[in-house]
């Protein structure tokens, strides 16, 4: 039953956005949060690229199959599920949380949940980690590119130079320097994943508490009713089914094995939070984010249940044993 629970770290972004609810920052205090929170971010940055070694990026290419396979429903099946869903009409789903789904759709994949799902599944774990660090790599120039070109045609606005410039200095300059210093400092990150992790997960809530105090206090529970969210959610679960499914079958039909469809299942299917967040307030800086990152928020939830029971009946099939052939008489 606890697999169905939310872990530690969706029970505190709850706890963030009710205590951005109840107490949003304001004022001068909002200026200096804000410059905090664009440190940390660039420090996690900067740890994910210091983590990533070369021998790792050696390795993803070699598979470079399974690899375009994940990075092709990664950044292109997705969005294209997220511009059908522009036809739905703004009375059934508001502009505002129709722009959060088609942000989440060009994120990459996430890393640590493919990872473990991909391990606990029994699939290809080597493959899985190239795929999602690969992912996260081309998602620094993807996703904004995907932003401009998408938004800009959906009439949603663009990517402005602020922006990118914003990207360059905060997301891809620490990441750049933590892979060039990565020969000296790597292995020390790595063999300190539980010490560092309050990094992750820290600039992840600094972000989440800012955007959310800046989005109630411009009236976001007043904008958005009950009926929104639950039409939100089912639209995200519908998408996330509709992956799976492309996925799961479409990598048997390309002829991967089992341990690779596995890997791509997993991998194909995500969005990773901890990017999003931070290329949120990247991307729209300035701007209201409350409502981009509600739709990225419920749909990690989403997706780590609906993978939980997905991996169980993976690793349950592989436990199974054979039943033997009846013998011929």
């Amino acid at each position: 039953m606890r697999r169905y629970l939310p872990d530690t770290f969706t029970i505190l972004l709850l706890a963030t956005v009710l205590l951005a609810s109840v107490l949003p920052i304001h004022g001068d205090a909002t200026v200096w949060f804000g410059v905090a929170t664009k440190v940390a971010v660039g420090m996690v940055f900067f740890l994910h690229g210091a983590r990533l070694s070369r021998e790792v990026v050696i390795a993803g290419i070699l598979h470079w199959r399974l690899h375009l396979t994940i990075l092709a429903s990664t950044f292109a099946l997705f969005p294209l599920i997220g511009l059908a869903i522009g036809f739905v009409p703004n009375s059934i789903l508001p502009s505002t949380l129709y722009t959060g789904i088609l942000f989440l759709c060009v994120l990459p994949s996430t890393v640590q949940s493919s990872i473990a799902f991909t391990s606990m599944a029994g699939g290809n774990v080597p493959a899985a980690i190239c795929s999602a660090s690969a992912s996260n790599i081309f998602g620094m120039f993807l996703t904004p590119l995907l932003v401009g070109l998408l938004f800009s045609a959906g009439g949603h606005g663009g990517v402005t130079l602020d922006a990118l410039e914003q990207i360059l200095l905060q997301l891809l300059a620490p990441f750049i320097a933590g892979q060039l210093l990565q020969p000296w400092i790597g292995a020390w990150i790595r063999a300190r994943k539980g010490l560092l992790a309050p990094v992750d997960r820290g600039s992840i809530l600094m972000v989440v508490y800012l955007a959310f105090s800046q989005a109630v206090t411009s009236g976001l529970w007043q904008t958005y009713s009950l009926t929104d969210l639950g039409i939100l959610v089912a639209i995200e679960i519908l998408m996330l089914a509709l992956v799976l499914a492309i996925t799961m079958f479409g990598s048997r039909l390309l002829g991967f094995d089992k341990a690779d469809e596995i890997a791509i299942t997993f991998c194909g299917s995500k969005k990773s939070l901890a990017s999003g967040v931070p290329m949120a307030s990247a991307i729209f800086a300035g701007q209201n984010i409350g409502a981009i990152v509600l739709p990225v928020m419920l749909f990690h939830q989403i997706q780590l249940m609906a993978c939980a029971v997905i991996a169980q009946r993976y690793a349950a099939k592989k436990q199974a044993p054979a039943i033997p052939a009846p013998a011929r008489s």
